[in-house]
């Protein structure tokens, strides 16, 4: 098989039969996944911390990572690997701001944990939330959340992942997922009220 058609069989397989592939020796299969993944990993990690620069970093600490647990076989094929993926720069992203002691984000860390087992409005917070923002009037607003907010958002309607998957990705429940949702909600319904703005259904 020559160069062009292993790589013609490498892009038929998935991102998770990439990663075994990888996990197998071979390398091309890795530049594949990268070059997958390397643009919606680093919008993500963008949108939570805010700094190009930052994001440079955390993104290449991510990569270094990745590289690290697939050579020790540390990942599953049953699971999504891009959910795998967001969860390796979640821990890299907190772990960032735990280095740095910002206390800002250390609040929110405490607050969103006191979330676990409380319960939400009847309304399910996505339905509100559609029914009520679009994100052409209220994107901008959005860097004015706490990281962990931003991040549950971006991750459920920019990267369309379920609670589930978010939960899974960051390392924690589906309950505090939800809440950090249903508290990024009421953040942006105050914000727009502040600003006078008039919110339309696209």
């Amino acid at each position: 098989m020559n160069n062009s058609d292993s790589v013609a069989s490498l892009s038929a397989l998935t991102n998770e039969q990439l990663a075994v592939a990888y996990m197998d020796g071979n390398n091309g299969a890795f530049d594949l996944l990268l070059e997958r993944n390397k643009t919606k990993l680093f919008s993500y990690i963008l949108f939570v911390v805010r700094s190009r620069d930052v994001a440079d970093d955390i993104f290449q600490d991510t990569f270094v990572k990745v590289i690290v647990k697939l050579q020790r076989g540390e990942y599953r094929p049953s699971g999504k690997f891009s959910a795998w993926l967001t969860r390796i720069a979640h821990n890299v992203i907190m772990d960032r701001f735990r280095s740095q002691q910002n206390s800002s984000t250390v609040d929110v860390e405490n607050e969103m944990a006191r979330v676990e087992g409380d319960s939400l409005t009847d309304e399910p917070v996505e339905n509100s939330f559609i029914n009520e923002q679009t994100f052409t009037d209220v994107k901008h607003l959005m860097d004015n959340l706490p990281p962990l907010q931003r991040e549950v958002v971006f991750m459920r309607y920019f990267q369309e992942m379920s609670f589930k998957e978010i939960a899974e990705a960051t390392g924690v429940s589906i309950n505090t997922s939800l809440g950090r949702m249903h508290y990024a909600v009421n953040n942006l319904r105050k914000m727009v009220k502040n600003n006078n703005m008039e919110l339309h259904i696209v």
